[in-house]
């Protein structure tokens, strides 16, 4: 029997210096990130970090990437999945979703997104 397990992170929020606009690079702003990471597990009972993926690991994985300033969010998203494919042999999919909480858009109320999808 195949199973599928996502490991996730749900609307973790950082501050960064992300985006084109001038001044984004000084002052910042507020950013939310989910993803998710796929993987079959090899047993339907995992009782060890070590057969799964660690979400602590992928906060951190996150963190550091949301810490280098990027002009585009897609940038973000992109690396961020790549590392998790890198780090991680067992996950075979992963989706980042990533909103500009404050973007500096006129005469404009909410947020902006990308969210990008891989496989291995």
């Amino acid at each position: 029997m195949k199973s599928l397990m996502e490991i996730q992170l749900q609307k973790v929020k950082f501050f960064g210096f992300h985006g084109l606009v001038a001044g984004e690079e000084i002052i910042g702003g507020e950013f939310e990130v989910s993803l998710t990471a796929a993987y079959e597990p090899d047993q339907i009972i995992i009782n060890k970090i070590a057969e799964t993926v660690d979400y602590t690991t992928l906060v951190e994985i996150v963190r550091q990437r949301m810490q280098k300033p990027a002009h585009l969010v897609e940038t973000l998203a992109t690396e961020i999945a790549s590392e998790i494919i890198a780090k991680f042999s067992i996950v075979t999919a992963v989706e980042v979703s990533i909103s500009k909480l404050h973007p500096p858009i006129e005469n404009f109320e909410g947020s902006v997104g990308v969210t990008y999808k891989v496989k291995r």
